[in-house]
């Protein structure tokens, strides 16, 4: 496997997306991602952690609005909101890990869309069915099946209007990855062999 491949994972809640992207991550030795990425965008922007941690994966008004401003190129530099500030100090900030680590992992936060230029990246997606997933939520998040279940919807419905407004492509869409893998038949390591696998007929 090429030692200089960038790794981006997006992921549906509860499908053990971050636990693939941390188990990736420290069996090839490279840094990873995710949370962290708050703290560095706030040290690269006039934001503090708080803020950046407001907007995190959070879209911005509704999509009406997002097609009647033409998106994120719809803003003049004076009149862009925080919000979109906010995203672009994050997209700076995984361009920059990006150079400087020869191989790490971004897991979530549009990563596949800040590296869309770069030829050294892997991008997957995490899926897993959704009872699976609700058992999941369950025992992390300490609620009952409904709660779960509204959870994983919310959460679900939130990543994919962020993604979907800042990118203007469709979150989960399989076109927009290189792999997608299903977590509930391979499990978290499954995927993370997987994911090595590609990797390693990536020339």
């Amino acid at each position: 496997m090429r030692d200089d491949l960038i790794f981006t994972i997006g992921r549906q809640y509860g499908s053990g997306g971050r636990e693939v992207g941390e188990l990736l991550a420290k069996e090839l030795g490279i840094p990873f991602y995710d949370k962290e990425l708050l703290l560095e965008a706030a040290k690269d922007s006039d934001y503090t952690e708080e803020i950046m941690d407001s907007f995190d994966e959070k879209p911005v008004r509704t999509l009406l609005y997002s097609v009647a401003m033409g998106g994120v190129n719809g803003w003049g530099a004076q009149e862009m909101p925080i919000s979109v500030k906010a995203f672009l100090a994050q997209l700076q900030t995984i361009q920059r890990l990006a150079e400087e680590n020869r191989s790490c992992v971004f897991v979530g936060r549009c990563a596949d869309y800040a590296l869309r230029e770069k030829k050294n990246v892997v991008n997957a997606f995490i899926s897993a069915d959704e009872e699976v997933r609700i058992s999941r939520i369950m025992e992390y998040d300490n609620v009952k099946e409904d709660k779960a279940r509204s959870i994983m919807h919310k959460i679900d419905k939130t990543r994919a209007g962020y993604y979907n407004y800042y990118t203007e492509q469709d979150w989960g869409a399989a076109g927009n990855y290189h792999l997608t893998v299903n977590s509930a038949l391979i499990g978290t390591q499954g995927c993370v062999d997987v994911i090595k696998e590609f990797a390693s007929h990536v020339e």
